[in-house]
């Protein structure tokens, strides 16, 4: 099967949706299917081998452009060209968390009107390349946000539209009005022409159809699964400080703010003298005063001697983060409709508690690979590390139990498999 999977880059920060994104499509074309991962926006950033096509539509410096300039919006392509190396777009991406609300929204609508937005051209040229040239059997798009070029696509080339839905309320939620409004009611009037939709939990799935307006048949499930190679059983870590990690991207819609205030309610409990807490995860220079923020209240804990931040730009750096940790926490302040990073952490055979919210009660449930307490509650939350801490033979048997599941039934194969036969009942139509 030819599958075109349109993407978008994280203007250069490790994104939990486009590493699914690659880890399943390597793993389509593993299966045999002749399956590109194609980049939009800016190219994107994984730990593991990257397999997206080489160049970018709707670079991020023409989108940027067209939409402030009238001029750019006439351009002739091969000037457009200059500004898609992706050398400029991974230098320009370091700046791109200092665009302003507004702008942002503008942005957002602009190119969910597609052939009546400001990058009309640049939707052109996606839709020619794709029926042209590539010619696939099946579109998919990475997130709803993308859907502003799937009426001109359907005009030029027949293949069925679907769209992954794998946090697109998060950003649509973070616009300003009436940018937020004015997205939303594009997207539902352009859902109409996208044939199917593809949740990664159950929850998810129930929510975005409401959310979105589509009918709850037209949203399908398949549960995330993970590249299992380099990920192995946690070695055993008798008589080492009891450490808890948090492992995502450092900011507050992740929790890191709460993980840093459990572990200081942790730390006034009795015996729990010499546990640690070790962060790691993308840092943007948009959230390094936050992080600072953190840092200071740890300190003023008097537990700077307990608190390690820990660089992870490889994939090896991050199992080895994983190896070094008793439990795993990311308690996000949205409801997390992935949580790739609770499947990771099993994959070692390290244990979970998490907020009982977003995708989190079926993973636990699926896997018996963690616990789950009252969310936004510091307390609940070192409470329940504290009973960890009390209990690390039962967590140990708990995270093996998870591993076992992980390695089994969350593995990027599986994912692919049901993906692809999801995608067969539309071709098939």
């Amino acid at each position: 099967m030819k599958i075109a999977y349109i993407t978008a880059g994280a203007a250069g920060m490790y994104c939990g949706s486009c590493m699914r994104d690659n880890t399943l499509v390597a793993a389509l074309a593993g299966l045999g299917h002749d399956a590109l991962l194609v980049p939009t926006y800016t190219p994107i950033r994984t730990d593991e081998e990257d397999v997206s096509r080489p160049g970018v539509f709707f670079g991020g410096v023409n989108v940027y452009l067209e939409q402030k300039f009238w001029l750019f919006r006439h351009t002739p392509w091969f000037i457009d060209r200059l500004f898609n190396f992706t050398g400029l777009l991974r230098w320009v991406s370091r700046f791109a968390a200092r665009t302003q609300a507004k702008e942002l929204g503008e942005l957002t609508v602009s190119m969910l009107q597609g052939e009546q937005g400001k990058q009309a051209k640049e939707v052109t040229k996606l839709v020619r390349w794709l029926a042209a040239d590539f010619r696939p059997e099946v579109v998919n798009l990475t997130n709803a946000l993308l859907c502003g070029f799937v009426r001109d696509l359907k005009k030029a080339h027949p293949a069925p539209v679907l769209v992954s839905l794998q946090g697109d309320d998060i950003f649509t939620e973070s616009l300003p009005e009436p940018y937020r409004s004015q997205a939303l009611g594009l997207i539902r009037e352009r859902a109409a022409g996208i044939d199917g939709f593809v949740a990664t939990s159950g929850y998810y799935a129930d929510f975005m159809a409401g959310y979105f307006g589509v009918p709850r048949d037209k949203v399908h499930v398949v549960l995330p699964g993970i590249n299992l190679a380099g990920h192995g059983e946690r070695p055993a870590r008798d008589g080492r400080p009891f450490t808890v990690g948090y492992f995502a991207r450092i900011c507050p819609e992740k929790g890191f703010h709460q993980i840093v205030d459990a572990f200081i309610e942790l730390r006034k409990m009795a015996g729990t003298a010499g546990a640690r807490l070790h962060a790691s995860g993308w840092l943007g220079e948009n959230n390094r005063p936050f992080y600072a923020e953190q840092a200071r209240k740890i300190e003023a804990a008097g537990l700077s001697a307990d608190f390690l931040h820990v660089e992870c730009p490889s994939h090896a750096d991050k199992v080895r983060f994983l190896h070094g940790v008793d439990v795993l926490s990311v308690p996000t302040v949205y409801h997390e409709p992935k949580g790739l990073y609770v499947l990771e952490a099993l994959a070692n055979g390290v244990p979970v508690i998490q907020p009982a919210h977003g995708s989190f009660p079926e993973l636990i449930e699926a896997t018996a690979g963690g616990v789950l307490v009252e969310p936004g509650s510091p307390q609940a939350l070192a409470e329940a590390l504290h009973r960890a801490m009390g209990d690390r033979a039962g967590m140990i048997e708990m995270g093996r139990r998870g591993r076992a599941v992980v390695h089994e039934r969350f593995t990027a194969r599986r994912m692919a498999e049901e993906t692809a036969a999801l995608y067969e009942r539309y071709t098939r139509r």
